[in-house]
């Protein structure tokens, strides 16, 4: 079975939404940091922004106005970002799956 992370943040902020109503919004408030979505959104920007400056920082480097070691420093942290969005896309996967299986 194939789930995007879309749905499973999705899903995840709609059961908070539900459990927030009967409350008043609060289980959603105590929530430290933000909401998961929120969260969620700012690990995918973050690794969207290593990897638009390993971008700048290889054509910088073919133009000749960058370090080689600045180039490769910039390609890792991209390379890192990505493998933690993808980590963490596994494990929110993973959990939603493990919800699905629970008996009601």
């Amino acid at each position: 079975m194939s789930t995007s992370m879309a749905t499973a943040i999705n899903a995840y902020v709609d059961a908070v939404k539900s459990a927030g109503a009967g409350t008043g919004g609060a289980a959603a408030e105590k929530m430290p940091g933000g909401n998961f979505a929120d969260v969620m959104k700012s690990i995918g920007e973050s690794a969207l922004e290593a990897g638009a400056k390993a971008d700048q920082m290889s054509i910088a480097a073919v133009e000749g106005k960058a370090n080689v070691a600045e180039v490769v420093t910039a390609v890792a942290n991209a390379e890192l970002a990505l493998q933690t969005v993808v980590a963490v896309r596994d494990q929110v996967v993973t959990a939603y799956q493990e919800i699905l299986r629970m008996p009601i």
